[in-house]
């Protein structure tokens, strides 16, 4: 009997990664440690956090934002020995896995970081990139969570 993986239960971790690669503020490439001997390249949208985009930005802002918040995810992953993904599941689309990203010796999540740092939006939430003085900020935040 065939599963659908779309609907699987989250793994919830840790699961050992190696950074192979920061895409931009909220999605890397990895090669997870799935069990001994077996590793596995993907990419892993960060839960929960939404960055600035780079590559089709609404605004000049949001391009020079989503640079920062880039450079910041990179510092963060240069300044963390060793990190790991939990509770891990299918992206919607290319493949890719959404889940937390935390470092292994302290817990710190990189969504939470750049949250503080104010280089992200929670997930579902319009960001103050673009935002002008005529732009009002959406009043009812979005409970979903990314794709």
């Amino acid at each position: 009997m065939a599963m659908h993986l779309q609907g699987a239960a989250p793994i919830a971790g840790p699961v050992a990664v190696d950074v192979v690669e920061v895409i931009d503020g909220d999605t890397i490439a990895v090669q997870a440690h799935i069990w001994p001997g077996h590793i596995v390249q993907t990419r892993v949208r960060l839960d929960g956090v939404d960055t600035p985009e780079t590559r089709r930005p609404a605004c000049e802002a949001e391009r020079v934002a989503g640079y920062r918040a880039t450079e910041f995810t990179r510092s963060w992953l240069s300044n963390h020995e060793a990190v790991s993904l939990h509770q891990v599941r299918l992206g919607s689309f290319a493949g890719r896995v959404i889940a937390e990203l935390k470092a292994s010796d302290t817990e710190e999540s990189l969504s939470d970081a750049l949250l503080e740092a104010g280089l992200a939006s929670v997930y579902g939430e319009e960001g103050p990139w673009c935002q002008t003085s005529a732009t009002a900020p959406s009043s009812a935040p979005s409970q979903s969570r990314p794709r």
